[in-house]
């Protein structure tokens, strides 16, 4: 009787607690993540539902199902770290901003084989410096909602973009001499 008296649990706090759901995993994830938040509910609540009379009997089913939310969060926003960004089709208009941010001239003045070498710079960042440049830089991150993502404080984040720059400036500025 485990899996009818869990499947009636579950359906109940479902269908009452479906907006508070939905706001919870809004609250917890980009809109930048491939999944929405009823996706991710409609995914928790397909496993819950097929797996209820495995478990034992349910007394906590909010702590149950939030939880189980929380891990599926968890699960997605790891899968989108894995995506490796294509370099190479990055937005032109961004890397001419990073590059005259570098190079302090303006933008008009970058031929393509500078492009390249910061590009490639970029590659050869530490990845902690990598991922703040190309979240603030080319995704269009705030710092704060890179903190909220990440847990970094914001002055980490900020500090870890300085050292970016400067190391990318020192990588940079004798190719400029070369090319020019």
């Amino acid at each position: 009787m485990n899996q009818s008296e869990n499947s009636k649990k579950l359906n109940t706090f479902f269908n009452e607690e479906y907006s508070s759901l939905k706001s919870y995993v809004s609250s917890n994830i980009k809109a930048s993540i491939n999944k929405d938040a009823e996706d991710i509910i409609q995914d928790v609540a397909l496993k819950l539902f097929t797996s209820a009379d495995r478990y034992s009997p349910i007394n906590n089913v909010a702590g149950f199902v939030y939880r189980a939310i929380r891990n599926k969060i968890i699960d997605v926003m790891r899968s989108s770290k894995k995506v490796k960004v294509n370099y190479e089709s990055q937005n032109e208009t961004r890397l001419i901003e990073l590059a005259s941010l570098i190079y302090e001239s303006p933008p008009d003045l970058y031929p393509e084989q500078l492009k390249q070498e910061l590009k490639k710079a970029i590659i050869n960042l530490k990845p902690n410096y990598k991922d703040v440049i190309i979240a603030i830089d080319f995704e269009g991150y705030t710092y704060k909602e890179l903190e909220h993502e990440t847990g970094i404080p914001i002055g980490t984040l900020m500090s870890r973009r300085h050292r970016a720059i400067s190391l990318l400036y020192k990588t940079l500025i004798n190719k400029q001499e070369t090319i020019s």
